[in-house]
């Protein structure tokens, strides 16, 4: 049968939406596999009824941003032989898990059969896989990662439990499965997860030297000044084209106990304001956080500061420092160029070393370093 995901594929490459890519052909021809194989473990006549649904292998796709995972994967989704299936980002899979477990543990007997169909036992790791195969047979994650300790014990369970239950999996992420939860707490107990991934997935790198998004940054440029109603507009265009048809589903960061929720945020970017991350109470630890957690930074709203904010210059240095050892992508709406931001009062002559870096940053060899 003919596929119905290269044949997407290659409307799009007739159009000129995309361009051909050899780096993206390994990838293509996994998920058209699996498009194959989940055609073929389709049941049919009276069967339908009774057969179990059978876990096909997946495939976890990895490499560098800005390579086309991502339109890969939501080309399969569209395209996959599946009735029930769902596609979103990891992440945000997970936060519900959280909420699934925590309403099975708190759940007395009644409302656990209400929510789950069932009331018995202490573990809630079935009566969740029960409740996420029942929604979905075929789940499509993007950006793939484990940096929370909480989540990183309950996967591998998790993931065998859904596949016991039929479920397909396919992931997108910027790392390999190897280094997944790298230098985690109590990694040692994670490492039976990777070694599912492997048997349960076909992992393929999709590593071309071709940075799509790098492409938009260069087009449009990196510093927006001054913070007028067209670069306003420009700002928000080159967000939204970053995107990709993403929604702002947000992100919340967990920092030594503290919670720091980000709005605009969706997979590997993130979206905020001067104000919120300098004007308030925030520090080396959650700056370090923000730039181990995005690869692009979109800073809006950036003032000229003047020496009575000399604490919120105080934080933007710190937060630059940490963006830039991390070598993340810095778009920003600002009132001025970076060497007119701070000209004069307490410190200003030690901003020159940040409006030195902001200026590194803006520049085509920064952005291509990010890999």
């Amino acid at each position: 049968m003919p596929s119905a995901l290269t044949a997407a594929y290659d409307a799009r490459l007739a159009r000129g939406d995309i361009r051909p890519d050899p780096a993206q052909g390994p990838a293509l021809a996994a998920l058209a596999r699996l498009e194959a194989d989940l055609e073929e473990a389709q049941p049919s006549g009276w069967g339908a009824l009774f057969k179990k649904p059978e876990s096909q292998r997946g495939v976890y796709l990895w490499g560098p941003v800005g390579r086309g995972k991502s339109m890969l994967m939501d080309l399969f989704f569209e395209t996959a032989p599946v009735e029930k299936k769902r596609r979103t980002h990891f992440h945000v899979f997970m936060g519900e898990v959280h909420r699934l477990i925590d309403a099975w543990r708190k759940g007395d007997p009644a409302a656990r059969k209400a929510r789950f169909g069932q009331a018995k036992g202490d573990d809630p790791i079935a009566p969740v896989a029960d409740v996420v195969a029942a929604e979905a047979r075929l789940l499509c994650f993007d950006e793939f990662q484990v940096t929370d300790i909480a989540d990183a014990m309950i996967l591998g369970r998790l993931f065998e439990a859904l596949l016991a239950r039929g479920v397909t999996l396919v992931a997108t992420s910027n790392r390999g499965p190897d280094a997944l939860y790298k230098d985690g707490i109590n990694r040692q107990l994670f490492l039976p997860f990777i070694a599912l991934i492997k048997a349960r997935m076909e992992v393929v790198s999709v590593a071309g030297s071709h940075d799509y998004r790098l492409d938009r940054l260069r087009a449009a440029g990196t510093w927006f000044s001054p913070n007028d109603p067209d670069n306003q507009r420009s700002f928000m265009e080159l967000w939204r084209d970053m995107l990709g048809g993403e929604g702002e589903i947000g992100e919340t960061l967990e920092i030594l106990g503290r919670k720091v929720h980000l709005p605009h945020a969706s997979g590997g970017m993130v979206r905020a304001s001067f104000a919120s991350l300098c004007s308030v109470a925030l520090g080396p630890n959650d700056y370090v956080a923000v730039a181990e957690h995005f690869h692009t930074v979109f800073l809006e709203d950036l003032p000229r500061l003047t020496a009575n904010r000399r604490e919120e210059a105080r934080r933007f240095v710190i937060l630059i420092d940490a963006l830039y050892e991390a070598r993340v992508r810095l778009i920003v709406l600002a009132e001025a160029e970076p060497m007119a931001l701070y000209p004069e009062g307490d410190g200003a002559f030690e901003f020159e070393r940040t409006a030195s870096r902001l200026q590194e940053m803006r520049s085509a060899d920064w952005l291509s370093e990010r890999d």
